[in-house]
């Protein structure tokens, strides 16, 4: 017989209250969810194509949607924004506001835009630069953000948890294409490449997409015990359906499909409002084109109408299949990975001085992108490149890339700040070490297009030097961080 000393037992006792502990958090999940109006001031640029222009009209407001989880230990709050990304000085001073008044980390807080192409611009004087003050706007958005987790921390609540996707491919379409030999136009550099962003649907050059799609929608549904639904933050892979109307604000399908699944909730008389919230998922190369046949013209508004409604549609009917639990284990890793700058080599800097000489120039009109004066429609994009490859040749490196992931349950959300190829995302649902695991970009800074390494010698609009900023493995060396920071958030690994 094994005598064992009053030590010893207790050393036992204490490595046994740790293990479940480890395996169910001590308190039930509480969560709360709200939602205030981002709605930029008219005049602000829209920067969804090349040259930005003012905003005119409100089609439909814009929102910062936010929740917030408690499992008696650990505190997230989530906030998706209808914009087309944030700046990282935005992030960084918003996450400031938000320590200051809730006391949620910095590293606790996931701050992502959407990617819709009809918002005010919230990357301030240049999207390219690493550091800059924040505009009017910016601080805008920062106070209206903070007051969103306020108003969640103070709705928080006992809540069930369940989680699920379902696949809507319907509507995602990889919009790369590889084409004929000698079909893709060359780069505005004038280097010849074999894939074309966005070609002429149906059309005989046509070879066949350049990557994946995914066609999961990824959710994460709050309730109250056995009652009425608090939030929904659901994650899809497209990358913004447009068809707007003149010079229009507007969130997208975005904010269809967050307005149209409170609408199947059914209205509340009393209480907190349910809140919806749809993250872009890894859409870098994504849209809602189908490019092997033509599609006919719509009005203003319908597709985006549509694509929102149906996916909200399905999310509402999977909902009905879930399992409910009351616990859920709450975990964060963040880290700032140091990334070199996109090389921009002499020939290329050469080529931007001359296109600036060369390129007229007007004296009143829409300025591209990290341009300094308007001009023609046939030089728009050749001067907007010129003037993003002289700001990235005055980088000065390392770039330090924030990512982050959370844990919620079995669930685990990584974030990239950037738009990421749907690629990307499989893998990382493939080699996470959870059950259920998902991606979302634009989380905490807009650093361009992550396109994995291979589509650098195939070219396309994603790898130009200005809408990449990064170096060419940048993908892959972010993919790498992100799953030993969610290795971590194992409880084993804990």
């Amino acid at each position: 017989m094994t005598r064992h000393t009053p030590v010893r037992l207790l050393t036992l006792a204490c490595c046994l209250c740790s293990a479940l502990s480890a395996a169910q958090p001590a308190a039930p999940l509480r969560a709360g969810a709200a939602k205030t109006n981002i709605t930029s001031p008219l005049g602000t640029p829209i920067i969804g194509g090349f040259a930005p222009f003012p905003a005119q009209e409100v089609h439909d407001e814009l929102h910062a949607r936010c929740l917030v989880l408690d499992d008696g230990q650990t505190r997230l709050a989530l906030v998706i924004c209808d914009l087309l990304g944030v700046h990282r000085t935005l992030s960084l001073e918003t996450r400031r506001l938000i320590l200051e008044v809730t006391g949620i980390p910095p590293e606790n807080v996931i701050f992502a835009g959407t990617h819709t192409h009809s918002a005010g611009s919230a990357l301030g004087v240049s999207r390219l630069a690493y550091d800059q003050p924040l505009d009017d706007y910016q601080k805008l958005i920062a106070r209206r953000v903070t007051d969103a987790v306020s108003l969640a921390a103070g709705r928080l609540r006992p809540a069930e948890i369940a989680s699920g996707s379902v696949d809507v491919p319907e509507h995602v379409f990889n919009r790369r294409w590889l084409m004929r030999e000698g079909a893709a136009p060359a780069s505005p550099f004038g280097k010849a490449e074999r894939v074309k962003m966005n070609p002429a649907a149906g059309g005989a050059d046509l070879v066949e997409p350049a990557g994946p799609v995914d066609p999961a929608v990824s959710f994460v549904a709050l309730r109250e015990p056995g009652g009425r639904l608090i939030s929904v933050f659901a994650a899809y892979s497209l990358h913004y359906v447009g068809g707007v109307s003149g010079r229009a604000i507007s969130a997208d399908y975005f904010g269809v499909f967050c307005e149209e699944l409170a609408r199947l909730e059914g209205p509340r008389e009393d209480g907190p409002p349910f809140v919806a919230l749809l993250a872009n998922g890894t859409s870098g190369d994504i849209n809602n084109i189908n490019f092997r046949q033509r599609e006919p013209r719509r009005p203003a508004y319908e597709k985006m109408r549509l694509v929102g409604r149906d996916v909200a549609a399905r999310v509402h009917r999977a909902l009905a299949g879930v399992a409910w639990r009351d616990r859920a284990e709450l975990g964060a890793r963040y880290r700032e990975l140091p990334l070199a700058w996109r090389k921009i080599e002499p020939e290329l800097l050469a080529w931007a001085r001359e296109t600036e000489e060369r390129s007229p120039r007007l004296s009143r009109g829409d300025i591209p992108v990290e341009a300094k004066w308007p001009t023609t429609p046939d030089w728009v994009q050749r001067l907007s490149y010129a003037g993003r490859v002289q700001v990235l040749a005055r980088a000065q490196g390392p770039a330090r890339v924030p990512l982050q992931v959370f844990r919620i349950g079995d669930i685990a959300i990584g974030t990239m700040p950037g738009e990421v190829f749907a690629e990307t995302g499989l893998e990382y649902k493939k080699r996470s070490p959870f059950a259920r695991s998902f991606m979302i970009e634009l989380n905490h800074g807009y650093f361009g297009y992550l396109p994995p390494p291979r589509h650098f010698e195939l070219g396309g609009y994603e790898t130009w030097p200005g809408t990449n900023y990064l170096e060419p493995k940048a993908a892959d060396l972010m993919l790498g961080a992100l799953l030993e920071m969610t290795e971590g958030l194992r409880p084993s690994a804990r």
